[in-house]
């Protein structure tokens, strides 16, 4: 299990789980591209709400082998728990193309600083089911009314 914090301010590329593939949105299918213009204010980082309180929003993703979560922006503080092991392809807004491997119990913690964001999607490219929690810390919710479209 590994755990990992990021909380300098315009760090948030140095702190990014996985390996870079490629670069400038090399191998984007026409899909994904579109689903990243369709949905680059989408702030549903998850599936499915499990608990929500005034302090804070848990998520849960649950993804099939070839599944894909749709793109969607963090601004809320948050951290993610890998709850099962395996492997994803993340596409980030800056082109860059990402290929993670979780071991269950892997835990990042990022903090964003006013006008940072993560806009990126989730694709299970593994062999068995991926399941994440993803804890949102309302505490800087302002982030969201300033990023809004």
């Amino acid at each position: 299990m590994t755990t990992q914090k990021n909380q300098a301010s315009g760090s948030l590329s140095l702190q990014r789980a996985g390996t870079v593939v490629a670069r400038n949105f090399k191998g984007w299918p026409e899909e994904v591209l579109r689903d990243f213009h369709e949905n680059a204010y989408n702030f549903n980082v998850g599936q499915r709400i499990v608990s929500e309180t005034d302090l804070v929003r848990v998520w849960e993703i649950r993804l099939d082998p070839g599944h894909r979560l749709n793109a969607h922006r963090h601004v809320l503080d948050y951290f993610w728990t890998a709850v099962s092991a395996g492997r994803s392809r993340q596409h980030e807004d800056d082109g860059t193309t990402r290929e993670v491997e979780y071991a269950a119990g892997d835990t990042r913690h990022f903090r964003f600083a006013s006008g940072e964001y993560l806009l990126h999607d989730l694709e299970n490219t593994g062999q068995s089911q991926l399941i994440f929690v993803t804890v949102e810390h309302k505490t800087n919710t302002e982030q969201m009314k300033h990023q809004s479209r």
